[in-house]
């Protein structure tokens, strides 16, 4: 299929919901396949965990062979073997203590890499999703699924690994030795049990299904709260803190039902393993009892089995905690996986892309057509060349489609048909490095991050030196604006350039873009934010750098469309017109009709 006609993909809900139906062990597969550090060493840890687990059954049998042959000898009282058999024990114990720290160690070393290795490619898997893919999330869950949901799996993997290793090992050996005293009782003890296993088993879907929407309300939580934290000034002028703090509320409440009724779920296996655990024990002492009585069983031995009972009923009440603990960490890896597997509509071709060489750019679109998911076309059969060096303004009414042209021309997005080509090239067959560094957009609010006003200037470009922004500033004409800074390139913007007017963050976008010296500028009119004096002072900048590069400004204001060499004319998705100004303004189309209602909205300001 060639560029020109292969449609784009869209995020696929089916691949998203399947991820989310995913068994508890397939989830649990995927998760190791993804962090393949958890598997390091395993050997080695689950190693450690036998002799660990070695060390808790030697204390039953110490009990046994102090009793019967140290205390209860037919000779008396033998003090010697009771201490060298209390030695034992504590050595066992010392063992048992040592080779815990060791496995703990290494379960958190590879946890902490492999969950770090989860966070990286999640993180990045997000940034290679189109802008179009992230808006279908909210910003909040999406940080859940990097942040609480990954914490959430790693709680399990470092405690609740540890805890079922070393029950799984405890079991086994609890079993061969209760069988080794008593068969009979070993298989009162197990058919004591087995109704359990099979409660847990139904516990473990119903317990899942609540902590995944447990998870669920926390991605909306962490939403609603980040959405009043950044949108707090606008909550402010419109006095609708109530609505927000009823909005939080809600969000609030809904964690905690969700978060309670998972909890009652999980209360309610681990009351059951408790209450088979003590049933079973009281079951051991009748029936071990009447074995002792009738000679079947020394005192010692029926002493050492309700040991081993214990070691047998203590991984099995907490087997079901640590299911709990599991199922609430497979909810935070399926949502993690939902993520990675979501793929990546805009996607980086890397080393099978193609980098091109400097220079004017020439900007072709090709039959392209674009729409959102589930939405009628936004933009129909577009076919347009840009000259390079030529300086282009996009014009329109609201909706007609102009940003979503330069969302195409950056590759934000691509199209759902067509292509659109740099110098010949389909963006998609070019690398995202050379892409970036030949073709920058200035949006309409520029973002700025929590640093010096160096740093941001220089996002684009972090090889430039303070004189290097000092000049671009200087070209751009705005040295004298930088002197009156209380620290000069040092000032801290603030959080989301918030330290700075509306006007100022977009003049440091602007620099910015200015700094990085692309050779194709797309300014979604990036000049709409600074005041009338301002703009003469940046507008003059631009026809420096535009010079010899092509540029294209979605316009807004039609002074931009006036100073242009060429004005694209969008209409309902469609090139209505295209021409310079003055011969656009003549004609009476659709052109003209938008200026002279500029004009007089200008005249009547």
């Amino acid at each position: 299929m060639s560029p020109a006609t292969r449609s784009r993909p869209v995020p696929d809900a089916t691949l998203i919901e399947s991820s989310q139906q995913l068994s508890t062990w397939a989830t649990l597969r995927r998760g190791l396949e993804l962090s393949p550090e958890l598997r390091k060493g395993i050997g080695v840890t689950v190693m450690l965990a036998l002799i660990s687990t070695l060390g808790r059954v030697v204390v039953p049998f110490v009990v046994q062979q102090t009793t019967d042959r140290g205390i209860m000898a037919a000779s008396g009282p033998d003090i010697g073997l009771v201490l060298r058999l209390v030695l034992l024990a504590g050595c066992g114990v010392v063992l048992t203590a040592v080779t815990s720290y060791f496995v703990n160690v290494r379960l958190f070393r590879a946890s902490e890499s492999g969950l770090a290795t989860l966070r990286i490619k999640a993180f990045r898997h997000i940034h290679d999703l189109s802008m179009l893919t992230q808006n279908t999330e909210r910003r909040g869950s999406l940080v859940s699924r990097v942040t609480s949901d990954v914490d959430t799996i790693s709680m399990f993997v470092q405690f609740g690994g540890l805890m079922l290793i070393v029950s799984l090992g405890q079991l086994t050996l609890a079993t061969v030795l209760m069988v080794i005293y008593s068969p009979l009782l070993a298989a009162v003890v197990w058919l004591c049990f087995v109704p359990l296993f099979f409660l847990i088993r139904r516990f473990q879907g119903i317990v899942g299904r609540a902590f995944t929407q447990v998870r669920e309300r926390v991605g909306e939580l962490l939403g609603a709260v980040s959405e009043s934290v950044v949108g707090a000034a606008t909550i402010r002028a419109y006095g609708v803190e109530d609505r927000t703090a009823t909005r939080i509320d809600t969000a609030i409440e809904n964690h905690r039902r969700a978060s309670v009724s998972a909890q009652i779920k999980a209360v309610a296996a681990f009351t059951s393993g408790q209450l088979v655990s003590g049933l079973t024990t009281a079951v051991i002492v009748v029936i071990g009892t009447v074995l002792a009585v009738h000679g079947q069983m020394t005192l010692g031995e029926l002493l050492a089995f309700l040991f081993l009972v214990q070691l047998f009923t203590q991984p099995v009440q907490t087997a079901t905690e640590i299911l709990n603990e599991m199922q609430n960490a497979v909810a935070g890896w399926r949502r993690v996986i939902a993520v990675i597997d979501t793929p990546a509509d805009v996607a980086d071709p890397a080393d099978q892309g193609q980098s091109l060489p400097r220079g004017p750019i020439t900007v072709v679109f090709e039959g392209v057509g674009f729409a959102y998911p589930g939405g009628d076309p936004v933009l129909h059969e577009i076919d347009l060349r840009i000259a390079p060096r030529s300086r282009i303004a996009i014009v329109g009414a609201t909706g007609s489609g102009k940003t979503t042209l330069a969302k195409l021309l950056t590759r934000l997005m691509d199209p759902t048909v067509g292509s659109v080509q740099i110098d010949g090239v389909d963006l998609r067959a070019v690398r995202f490095s050379s892409l970036r560094s030949r073709v920058v957009l200035v949006p309409q609010e520029g973002f700025l991050f929590d640093t010096t006003l160096l740093d941001n200037i220089r996002f684009g470009k972090p090889v430039a030196t303070d004189d290097d922004v000092r000049l671009a500033l200087t070209e751009l004409g705005l040295d004298d604006w930088l002197a009156g800074l209380p620290q000069g390139l040092r000032t801290d913007v603030g959080q989301r350039g918030e330290s700075l007017s509306a006007g100022e963050r977009q003049l440091v976008a602007l620099a910015r873009a200015y700094l990085a010296d692309p050779d194709l500028l797309v300014l979604d009119e990036a000049t709409s934010a600074v005041d009338p004096a301002t703009e003469v002072r940046v507008q003059r900048a631009l026809d420096s750098l535009s010079r010899g590069r092509t540029s294209i400004t979605i316009a807004h204001r039609l002074s931009t469309a006036e100073a242009a060499d060429e004005v694209i004319v969008v209409d309902k998705g469609r090139i209505v017109e295209r021409g310079p100004h003055r011969d656009l303004e003549g004609a009476g189309g659709v052109y003209a009709a938008l200026h002279a209602s500029w004009v007089a909205q200008q005249q009547g300001a």
